[in-house]
């Protein structure tokens, strides 16, 4: 009994003859599509739908040696501020065929540099988000691996800043019009760039200003650990907090109305990253990031060029937004 003949899938160039369009037209269309028309894109993959083909996702693994993933390494997976991140990479990869190995390093140096070690023989290319090495060793690493940074400013390097400095700016503006003289900002882990960025923004904004400013430091940054420095935040009758993110700014709320202090009537409160900023009550004035905005870059200019080549160094700094609510007022 004879079977039914199997139809054998088209090649990528029998794909590009029909459509009269070259074989690397082709793959660019579902490797990276960002390189040609959307129209293009659309009728090259409809066609290739149509007729079965299924692009070979392998094949420049086996001529690099190297397979389509991306090494993606953060210092804390479980800070709102990573999730949307790490959700818009993978998609983002997944659309050029890629995967995303996804690594979280607890904010450890030293685990750091064995993730990527080890992440560097199973990627074609790494993006670290917040990294804590040193500059000396960041140079080291790109000098000999295709690395690109979010949240870390290195001269020299490929990176993308999700900034906070403009709408950070505006917020402090508007916290001294209504009439706040005793600030403090509670910042995040030490080394951390982003606590770097709006630490000097805070300072910056109320130079001059007659204003006072306490600083303090939350190192794991996590709720619980801003819970019990209430003493230390409180102890200068603040009328206004900046804290380092949302986490750290839920935590000061809560400490507050287990004080008796009333939000924002007595003290106000901002946070940054807009990552639970609806959860808290009352609902959390912050800055809206474009950390998914930033993944999905990273990914397209990590996915494009030779694997062999290094990144060439440039800086992208995507700014944020204020999106105020409830937790700001003026001075009663």
């Amino acid at each position: 009994m004879s079977g039914a003949r199997v139809k054998k899938a088209p090649t990528i160039v029998e794909i590009a003859h029909e459509l009269g369009v070259s074989p690397s037209t082709v793959s660019r269309a579902f490797t990276a599509p960002r390189l040609l028309k959307p129209e293009t894109v659309e009728r090259i993959r409809a066609a290739a739908a149509e007729r079965g083909y299924v692009p070979n996702v392998h094949a420049r693994a086996l001529s690099t040696g190297v397979p389509r993933t991306i090494g993606l390494i953060v210092p804390d997976i479980a800070n709102p501020f990573f999730p949307p991140m790490i959700r818009a990479a993978q998609r983002t990869a997944e659309e050029t065929g890629h995967t995303v190995l996804i690594a979280d390093t607890d904010g450890d140096v030293e685990r750091e540099k064995r993730t990527i070690e080890r992440l560097t023989a199973q990627s074609e290319s790494l993006i670290i988000a917040s990294s804590r090495l040193p500059s000396a060793q960041l140079c080291e690493l790109t000098a000999r691996r295709r690395v690109l940074f979010i949240n870390r400013d290195e001269p020299e390097t490929a990176r993308i800043l999700v900034s906070s400095r403009d709408a950070l700016g505006q917020c402090m503006a508007r916290l001294l019009e209504l009439g706040h003289e005793r600030f403090v900002y509670v910042g995040g882990p030490e080394g951390s760039w982003s606590d770097g960025e709006r630490r000097g923004i805070v300072e910056e904004s109320l130079a001059g200003s007659g204003a006072t400013l306490e600083s303090m430091r939350i190192p794991s940054g996590t709720y619980a650990d801003t819970m019990a420095a209430a003493d230390q935040i409180l102890a200068g009758s603040p009328t206004a907090v900046v804290a380092f993110d949302d986490v750290i700014a839920h935590a000061v709320i809560d400490l507050l109305h287990d004080r008796g202090v009333s939000v924002p009537g007595a003290v106000s409160v901002v946070g940054c990253d807009d990552t639970v900023a609806l959860t808290t009550q009352p609902p959390l004035t912050s800055i809206a990031l474009k950390v998914a905005d930033a993944a999905r870059l990273a990914v397209r200019t990590v996915v494009e060029g030779q694997v062999s080549e290094m990144l060439t160094p440039q800086r992208i700094a995507l700014q944020g937004e204020l999106v105020e609510r409830a937790t700001v007022a003026a001075v009663g």
